[in-house]
């Protein structure tokens, strides 16, 4: 499950990871845009009030177009993907959806490369060292 803040009440995190959950599928099932391909929700974030919710997503393609078309696409379809949720979550305020983009999986992968290439340099290095 996602990590929500400390601040967020038990039931306000089992709330925003059901709405994480069944945006999800319907994300899959039932969005037919086609600006919105493979999108991974990464976390759900309430309001206390339930008023507003940010749904942070990735998406396949990191590319800068890619994100804004499926970002554009996922604003556009948030009144539908808000009434089906409707149907399936019974609380007393259905949140407004608002998308954001979540870049931590691409910075993550940027991070990790350049250790990579350090640790790498690094025994490149040690080699000639030994060797001479």
């Amino acid at each position: 499950m996602s990590k929500h803040s400390k601040a967020m009440p038990a039931r306000g995190q089992r709330v925003a990871d059901q709405i994480q959950r069944d945006l999800a599928e319907l994300i899959a099932m039932e969005v037919k845009d086609p600006r919105v391909g493979m999108v991974t929700l990464t976390e759900v974030q309430l309001t206390p009030d339930y008023a507003h919710a940010k749904v942070f997503f990735t998406t396949l393609v990191d590319g800068e177009e890619a994100v804004k078309n499926t970002l554009l696409g996922l604003s556009k379809a948030a009144g539908f993907l808000r009434a089906q949720l409707g149907k399936r979550v019974t609380i007393h305020t259905l949140p407004e959806l608002h998308f954001v983009y979540d870049n931590s999986t691409s910075r993550g992968s940027a991070l990790s490369k350049l250790i990579d290439e350090a640790n790498a340099t690094r025994a490149k290095d040690a080699d000639d060292a030994s060797s001479s």
